[in-house]
């Protein structure tokens, strides 16, 4: 913008400032194309954000089914095979941290 406010009818390095801007042109082009693909990979990101909860709504209640359906249930194979743990190979009981030596309470 100096050489363009100061010295326009000037030439450097053998360059116009018109053919300066011309040299520059195809990195200003390629700076404005990923700024646009930048702006069109967020859009598709909360669109995809959108479609991942719709998703997870969906399996809960397939999930929340299995689990209330009589001849599965929480203990069944299916809802085994499904990831979670079945309700028969769940721990029991209270699980404390042990103390280190000489820690009093």
């Amino acid at each position: 913008t100096a050489w363009e406010a100061l010295r326009p009818a000037k030439t450097f390095a053998g360059l116009t400032l018109a053919q300066f801007k011309t040299a520059l042109q195809p990195s200003i082009d390629t700076r404005a194309s990923i700024e646009s693909l930048k702006d069109q990979l967020a859009a598709v990101q909360t669109l995809r954000d959108d479609a991942d909860q719709t998703s997870i709504d969906t399996i809960l209640l397939v999930v929340n089914a299995v689990k209330g359906e009589a001849t599965e249930g929480e203990d069944g194979e299916l809802f085994g095979a499904m990831g979670y743990v079945r309700k028969s190979e769940r721990r029991n009981g209270l699980s404390r941290g042990k103390k280190p030596a000489g820690a009093t309470v």
